[in-house]
This record gives structure tokens, sequence and C-alpha cells, in this order.
């Protein structure tokens, strides 16, 4: 990574990358660690020998589900499992390697590229009559492309910011979309937009709750991100889910992904 900052001159480093496969991290937990912790780890220690502002993403699973109401910045933190437990890890490296970093946590990600939710649903639903979906697990879906454009007014507004360290405060921030659902009511308003562009085979989204649905990784029952602080800080305003959500199974479609 010197090397790399070195060739190639960045005035900023965004870090995307992630062992996501929540699951599947239980019995990989070193590549977990090795990708959530370690990586960031490198890169925010080769930043701070660069001096250059670091942007980081990070996730709700931070959070163990207990809360009733948005989870804010300050809340305390405790994992539930190896990939929450990760990403934990990820950003405490990440503050302890170089103060001029922007950690996002966002919550519940799709988009029109790689493995995620919407994608899943469009797929059973041309597959399967009937599909079952967990109704008791309450958050906030974030498309990919407000993230994307909530980093790069981040990163925009570090660049030209005179000083640079004067005027940018660094920090932990939330950023998802706007709202709250469930998986169940998340997967139907998927099939909604969905069904204009196409016609799906499913015909029952059976809501079922999360004992019904044993997985390897526990996962928290309410991880809704309060985003106020972004707001305040940079001015970055959420979008409803149900927009941002529409946009993007419009994009899927027109660009033949499913």
């Amino acid at each position: 990574m010197e090397k790399a900052l070195s060739a190639y001159k960045p005035v900023l480093l965004i870090n995307a990358a992630a062992y996501t496969n929540v699951d599947k991290a239980e019995s990989e937990p070193a590549l977990a660690f090795a990708v959530n912790r370690d990586g960031p780890d490198n890169l925010a220690g080769a930043c701070a020998k660069a001096n250059l502002p670091f942007i980081h993403i990070s996730t709700d699973y931070v959070f163990d589900g207990q809360k009733k109401s948005p989870y804010i910045e300050t809340d305390q933190i405790s994992p539930l499992g190896v990939y929450g437990k990760s990403k934990e890890q990820g950003e405490k490296m990440v503050r302890s390697r170089t103060e001029k970093h922007i950690i996002l946590r966002t919550s519940w990600l799709y988009g029109m590229h790689g493995n995620n939710f919407v994608k899943t649903m469009l797929r059973l639903g041309r597959e399967k009559m009937a599909i079952r979906v967990v109704s008791d697990q309450y958050g906030c879906p974030t498309s990919a492309a407000d993230l994307a454009e909530a980093v790069l007014t981040i990163a925009d507004l570090i660049i030209s910011a005179p000083g640079i360290n004067s005027k940018i405060n660094w920090g932990t921030y939330h950023y998802c979309g706007q709202g709250i659902t469930t998986w169940h009511e998340f997967a139907e308003a998927v099939f909604d937009i969905a069904g204009r562009h196409d016609a799906m085979k499913v015909e029952k989204i059976e809501p079922i709750k999360t004992v019904d649905y044993p997985t390897p990784a526990k996962r928290p029952f309410f991880s809704a991100l309060d985003c106020s602080l972004i707001e305040k800080s940079f001015g970055i305003k959420t979008k409803p889910w149900q927009e941002s959500l529409k946009v993007a199974i419009d994009r899927i479609f027109n660009s033949n992904i499913v």
C-alpha cells in the first residue's frame, strides 16, 4: 500500500472493500478478520505515513439490535457474530492509526452489482411461486449508489477544505436509507416495483420469524441508524428507501443485469 500511494500520489483514500458474507464468516473467521480488521489497519497505517485522509465503510452489524430506537454514533457497540466483530475491530484499527479518518456505518446495502438482497429476491421471484422472508428484523435499506454519492460528497469537502485538518470533523458517522422496514416489507416492495418491468412467478411472500429461519450467524433484531449527525456535519440528507429502491430496480432491468 505504501508503494501504491507513493506511485499514484492520491489526495485521499476510500476503502470500499470488505468480507461481507455474514453467515460464511462464522466458518471463515481468519479470512473475515484478515479482510475486515487487518486490511483497514494496513490502509489506515499507510495513510497516516503519507498524511492522507482515509474514508472507511463499516456496518450496522457492530450493534446487537437490542435498542428500540435508531442507533447514534456514540451508542455502545456489541456485535453478535464474526462479521460484526471483524468490522468492529476494523473500526478500532482505523481510529488508532490515523486521526484524519471518516468511518461511515451503513446498513442493508444493495445495488446493481454483486450479491445482495434485492438481486436475490429478483432471482427467486422468477423461480418460485412462494418465498419465505423474515419479518421480525428491522433496519434501513441503503442504495449503494446513494452511499457512493455520500462518500464522494465527503471526499470533495475534505479535498476542498483549506488546510484539510481545520475544517473537517473527523470521526464516525451513520448513513443509510431514510425509513425503517423489515426484510419482509422490503421484499414486498422489491416485487411491487419489479412487477412493472417483468412478470414475476412469485405469488406469495410469506412472513416468518427469525426462529423459523435459522442461520449460522445471529443478526440484530433492530439495527436502524440515526443519520442526523452526517447531515449536521456535511449537509448530507438521506433519501427515502422506497424511492432509491425504485431507481435501483429500474437500473437493474434497463441494464439487463437480472
